[in-house]
């Protein structure tokens, strides 16, 4: 997957997660998970354009361990949604896939450039 895929990947998965939080009743602990998942999960999208543009390797990686806390807060917030109402267990199911998926292709890359920098 070249980086332009995993940036239109992240924007999808962050589009379709502000869609899903729409969708979410008005409880106050809903209302919660509405107000965190639409900041991490396009945060995530967001700071992965920035490491793209990362000005050195120390850049990049830092940026992408940006990314990998968003994805891991908005796989969070999918958690506790189920956690408030197992009726959300069938549409959180195939973000949260997404969201892991996203969440590991990311983590293998800050492995693979942190083990590529140390051969330098």
């Amino acid at each position: 997957m070249n980086k332009k895929e995993l940036q239109d990947r992240l924007k999808k998965f962050a589009i379709t997660i502000v869609k899903f939080s729409e969708e979410l009743p008005e409880k106050s602990g809903f209302r919660t998970v509405k107000n965190q998942i639409v900041r991490c999960a396009p945060s995530s999208a967001a700071n992965y354009r920035a490491a793209c543009r990362a000005k050195s390797t120390a850049d990049y990686i830092n940026k992408m361990q940006i990314v990998e806390e968003e994805l891991d807060e908005t796989m969070f917030w999918l958690e506790f949604t189920v956690g408030l109402s197992e009726e959300y267990r069938l549409q959180v199911s195939p973000l949260w896939k997404e969201g892991d998926e996203l969440l590991s292709i990311v983590v293998s890359s800050i492995v693979t450039t942190k083990r590529n920098n140390a051969k330098k």
